[in-house]
């Protein structure tokens, strides 16, 4: 492939029998392009870290909602959650089973829990004001609680969901007002479940959080343990954003060894003989997508070095969000011997907002009007948080299969898609 910048995506053979110059071309940018074989990859990574029978892998479809992605997840064997009705509505299009989502979310309304008790859901609730709420939906059912182990993690304070500051989950303390509130309304503690934060790249903190949910089984009321079903332990598997610096991947070997031990050992000391799951979201579906878009201005203002482009926050909302950082590939037909030049550029969108910044002052080959830029890693928190601001289109999404065909999975938005809710 002709390219300025693109190792990464060609040793994986990220774009098949394509280049992204022929894809931004066919389909349009801003465009969201997947691959499948890297996403069953990730599947397959999480689905081996235990062998105890117990063991599964509960994807969180908050991180990426389509169909076609959910489709693959679920013929790897892997359960799916849903924070929402339309999240549930999703589910159930891929194929989804009840008895293979789990309704975990927060602050519902009534209506909302009713949805999910009508579709025999068992629901997680994470306070004790849901909970009761849940009771009086409900009373003699199965209920799931989440619990806060006080335990955090992530490379920001706005993805950290564990701890003092965070609105999660009901803290261990509380766990006798618990109890009465399952005694009054009747109902069976069918699971509980934590999440500390999300991309954490070691084992330790998330180990440790899933001692503590451990603990809290143990110290459950006499006969809870034995009518247990489930223990999550939540996501937040980090992946290596920073490509093209050699960033480290998270140890997947150590922590299936650790986390395997730790629930075979707990399971034969207290006869626990329920599943235990893993809640990844970002992990599995952020490195299958990549987001393409064009360079339509550069310019200079005083000494920084503007790379403007269709790729606004609209599109893909975590530098602005998050300061996350997404690594960048540069496509152009003739890139030849110049290409490889650099200079400090900041990469930004057609948002008429100043936050509207993908990437800052980055050390890159210089880029002109006309390239082809593609966003790394942007299969997790990318579409599923695209927007209307602007009132510009949302993007289509292409997947590349696994026998290299590019199957379109969304059409672009069109302006009357823009109008159609309207009275």
């Amino acid at each position: 492939m002709s390219s300025v910048r693109s190792a990464y995506t060609d040793s994986l053979c990220f774009y098949s029998g394509h280049t992204p110059l022929e894809l931004a071309e066919t389909y349009g940018t801003p465009l969201y392009v997947y691959n499948e074989g890297v996403l069953r990859e990730r599947c397959r990574d999480l689905m081996k870290l235990s062998g105890h029978p117990g063991y599964g892998v509960n994807y969180s479809v908050k991180a990426n909602a389509n169909p076609a992605i959910l489709k693959i997840i679920r013929d790897e064997g892997l359960v799916v959650d849903a924070m929402s009705p339309g999240e549930l509505h999703l589910d159930t299009i891929a194929g989804f089973p009840p008895e293979k989502i789990l309704y975990i979310s927060n602050n519902n309304s009534a209506e909302e829990l009713r949805n999910a008790v009508k579709r025999a859901l068992l629901v997680s609730v994470d306070s004790l004001s849901q909970l009761a709420a849940f009771g009086r939906l409900n009373a003699g059912g199965r209920v799931m609680v989440r619990f806060n182990p006080g335990i955090g993690a992530g490379h920001h304070a706005k993805v950290v969901t564990a701890g003092k500051e965070t609105k999660f989950g009901v803290t261990p303390d509380r766990l006798d007002e618990v109890f009465a509130l399952l005694d009054k309304y009747q109902l069976t503690l069918a699971g509980i479940n934590q999440h500390i934060g999300s991309l954490f790249m070691t084992p330790d903190g998330y180990l440790d959080a899933a001692a503590v949910l451990l603990d809290l089984a143990e110290r459950l009321p006499a006969g809870a343990l034995n009518k247990l079903e489930i223990m999550d332990f939540g996501g937040g598997f980090g992946i290596p954003y920073r490509k093209y610096d050699g960033e480290g991947r998270l140890n997947l070997v150590e922590l299936g060894a650790r986390l395997h031990a730790l629930i075979t050992g707990w399971s034969a000391k207290t006869g626990y003989a329920g599943r235990f799951l893993v809640e990844p979201g970002r992990y599995i579906a952020a490195e299958c997508g990549i987001l393409l878009g064009r360079v339509y201005a550069v310019k200079n203002n005083g000494d920084k070095r503007y790379v403007g482009t269709d790729l606004g926050f609209n599109t893909l909302v975590r530098p602005a969000m998050y300061d996350s950082f997404h690594d960048v590939e540069i496509y152009r037909a003739d890139s030849g011997k110049t290409g490889q030049e650099t200079m400090p550029q900041t990469i930004v969108g057609n948002i008429c907002e100043s936050g509207d910044i993908l990437a800052k002052n980055r050390l890159l080959p210089i880029m002109r009007e006309g390239d082809v830029l593609g966003l790394l890693d942007a299969g997790a928190y990318g579409f599923v948080m695209a927007s209307n601001y602007n009132q510009r289109c949302l993007p289509a999404e292409v997947l590349i299969r696994s026998d290299g065909t590019a199957q379109p999975i969304r059409r672009r938005e069109t302006l009357d898609d823009l109008t159609r809710c309207l009275l």
